[in-house]
């Protein structure tokens, strides 16, 4: 199967219904050797492409990723990101904030760690999690410092509108945002948890507020749905990844970011006369 990007590409202002849209799709490797051939394919080429990235410092390039627990985030940006030059590359994780964090207004914690020109930014979790975990748990609201009382959908609305009005400043300001749900069925996190209960090695990961979490599941595809169809732009889109092979999830988001980065056509810096004949100089002394 070739990966088409388009085919996991939520479009603007569409109505999603996540019920409609796979946790699986046909495999896009032949074997666990294919695999592996594809996956350091694209991650070689995503090195190349980071240093087009670092030394043109044109652009930056914001991937966001959202997903339920154990949809597998953390893996995929472990293994895609694998070949990229930790120097060009920055990866934040965002948890419950903090009293100081609260203090602030919702997108105050995530602006501070926007990748800078020439770097690619990776937010595990991101400032969607206002309008997904906070809607699921609207008391956390009550945290936040708004005005009473508290207008549960127009605050929604309005942190839509928020973050699409940075999503367009950063774009106007030559950062590229890539946003991936990781799909992941019901069935499937079941699977994943009791793999963390059964396996001695993966009893770290599990924890009792992931299965309180799982009773919030219809909770969270309805925040999910109306988070995607809302914030998913030309400039700024969202991409439903199927999540339940995690092979396949982790060379399907390779390939979207390659090709996304591909798309900026970048070029290495060209040497100007002046910096040419610094060189060359530089060049006759070393060989003397």
């Amino acid at each position: 199967m070739k990966i088409e990007p388009k085919d996991f590409h939520v479009p603007e202002a569409a109505r999603v219904d996540l019920d409609k849209w796979p946790t699986e799709v046909k495999k896009v490797y032949k074997s666990k050797h294919d695999y592996h051939k594809i996956l350091d394919d694209h991650v070689e080429a995503l090195s190349e492409q980071q240093q087009l990235l670092y030394s043109s410092r044109g652009h930056a390039v914001l991937l966001i990723f959202q997903a339920m627990d154990a949809a597998g985030k953390d893996g995929v940006i472990r293994h895609v990101m694998s070949g990229v030059n930790p120097q060009g590359c920055q990866v934040y994780s965002f948890k419950q904030p903090s009293e100081t964090e609260l203090a602030h207004d919702f997108l105050w914690r995530t602006t501070r760690q926007l990748p800078e020109r020439g770097r690619i930014g990776i937010f595990n979790r991101s400032y969607y999690e206002e309008v997904l975990v906070v809607r699921v748990h609207p008391e956390i609201l009550r945290n936040e410092g708004l005005v009473e009382p508290i207008d549960e959908a127009a605050v929604w609305n309005s942190r839509y509108r928020s973050i699409l009005d940075l999503e367009r400043h950063l774009h106007d300001n030559a950062t590229r945002t890539i946003k991936f749900f990781l799909h992941l069925s019901k069935h499937e996190q079941q699977k994943r948890f009791l793999a963390r209960i059964d396996k001695p090695e993966k009893n770290w990961k599990f924890s009792q507020a992931d299965v309180k979490e799982r009773s919030f599941w219809q909770q969270y595809m309805t925040a999910y749905q109306e988070c995607l169809g809302a914030t998913s732009t030309d400039h700024a889109p969202w991409y439903i990844v199927p999540a339940d092979d995690k092979d396949n999830a982790r060379l399907i988001v390779s390939k979207i970011i390659l090709d996304t980065l591909q798309n900026l056509k970048m070029r290495f810096p060209v040497t100007g006369d002046d910096r040419r004949e610094e060189l060359m100089a530089i060049r006759k002394q070393l060989v003397k």
